[in-house]
């Protein structure tokens, strides 16, 4: 019986060879029990697409313990990381979700993002500049680490030299965000970097209300609906999640694309000439390569999928990847194909929980691969093992050694 193969288990992620290359795993899943439980994780798997979809609409977000529960646990130790999440709107349904979303989005509009564009073409050709006439870079470390990072703390309004910090910081604290294991020899350095986050953007608001400056945090403090504003504890919050947010996934969009682009050089060739495929094909590697793999919901009531019985306050992951290579929603799922019509990809998530960064995501993904492309010519993996980052949810490389023709600027 599928239900009880161990093969079918998420936990199977934590393998690296799978962890590399999981979606066999996933059609798998797909093709054999599309709404399974997994016994080892105590979860409900689902991986058809529009299951996902029902999962990402109807089910709820508000899935982090309080500190009170943890603490009823054993688990006070925790406290700190839990006082973030619960603040944060990545976990929360309506009222309070839309409460917030409704505040953040006066923050964030695309205008606002629109106005970065310019920023963001001079950060990617800096960080080019640097690179070029090496003729060859660790991708990550070079280019995709720091670039959304350097954008993101731009758009917030703290110090762009701040990055590598805020980066290290949002890499620990996504550990809880990507993972669905345990890991108690890294909690020690999830807190830290925790601490850290909060107490960093304690102080920025506390500069800001002094010298006030243009950025979210600015807009965070002064967004007003019906006269209700952002409390200091969720300005904090959603300030860490726009940084985590706002790195981890475009730090992966960007790695995982171009590995993708150099594993299928003709249509890498096929992007390079023709720029017009920039927007649709950053689409599509979003679709081939989600950045975000899974997300975890709760069963609201008693429901029924795929004829599965899901009792009320049970847990369900949405693997949107798997429901991204859907045959029965995307032709031919397994191949990229750059200029692919109808492509409602479910990389950013889906209804109220639909990524409020992915107009900044996207524009930061189509600057910096037709720049790329355009910058490093014969751009090629170095033949070697690669890498994933030990995050099966923000699934990304450690790194990426690349080469091409080393030019002058």
């Amino acid at each position: 019986m599928a239900a009880s193969d161990s093969s079918l288990s998420l936990v199977r992620l934590l393998e690296p060879e799978v962890l590399a290359n999981p979606y066999p795993l996933y059609h798998k899943l797909r093709s054999e029990d599309p709404v399974h439980w997994d016994r080892f994780l105590h979860t409900w798997v689902v991986t058809r697409y529009p299951d996902v979809l029902n999962v990402l609409h109807s089910f709820s977000a508000d899935r982090t313990p309080t500190p009170e529960q943890l603490t009823a646990m054993g688990l006070s130790g925790l406290n700190a990381i839990a006082k973030v999440m619960v603040k944060q709107m990545l976990f929360m349904d309506a009222p309070a979700h839309t409460r917030l979303r409704g505040l953040a989005s006066v923050a964030f509009t695309p205008q606002k993002v629109r106005v970065l564009k310019g920023h963001i073409q001079e950060i990617t050709d800096n960080l080019l500049d640097r690179v070029q006439a090496r003729g060859e870079m660790d991708l990550i470390q070079d280019f995709a680490a720091p670039m959304p990072a350097i954008v993101t703390a731009e758009m917030l309004g703290v110090p762009t030299e701040d990055h590598s910090d805020l980066k290290k910081w949002s890499a620990d604290f996504a550990e809880m965000l990507g993972n669905f294991q345990h890991n108690p020899d890294r909690i020690p350095r999830v807190l830290e970097s925790t601490n850290n986050l909060t107490n960093y953007f304690r102080d920025a608001i506390a500069k800001m209300r002094e010298h006030p400056r243009e950025g979210l945090i600015h807009s965070f403090m002064t967004a007003e609906m019906d006269g209700d504003r952002l409390s200091e504890e969720e300005i904090i919050a959603n300030c860490v999640v726009t940084m985590v947010g706002g790195q981890e996934t475009t730090t992966n969009l960007i790695g995982n694309g171009l590995l993708t682009l150099m594993r299928n050089p003709a249509q890498l060739a096929r992007l390079r000439d023709d720029p017009n495929l920039i927007s649709s094909g950053v689409e599509e590697l979003l679709r081939y390569e989600s950045p975000s793999q899974h997300t975890g919901r709760i069963a609201r009531e008693d429901v029924e999928i795929g004829g599965k019985q899901i009792r009320k306050g049970q847990a369900v992951m949405a693997i949107m990847a798997a429901a991204n290579r859907d045959p029965e929603r995307f032709p031919q799922p397994d191949e990229l194909i750059l200029d692919r019509a109808d492509n409602k990809h479910l990389a950013f998530g889906w209804s109220s929980h639909f990524c409020f960064g992915a107009p900044l995501a996207r524009m930061e993904g189509q600057i910096a691969f037709e720049t790329i492309l355009r910058r490093l010519p014969n751009l090629e993996v170095v033949p070697g093992p690669l890498t994933w980052r030990t995050n099966s949810g923000l699934r990304g490389l450690t790194a990426l050694p690349v080469r091409f023709t080393a030019t002058q600027n």
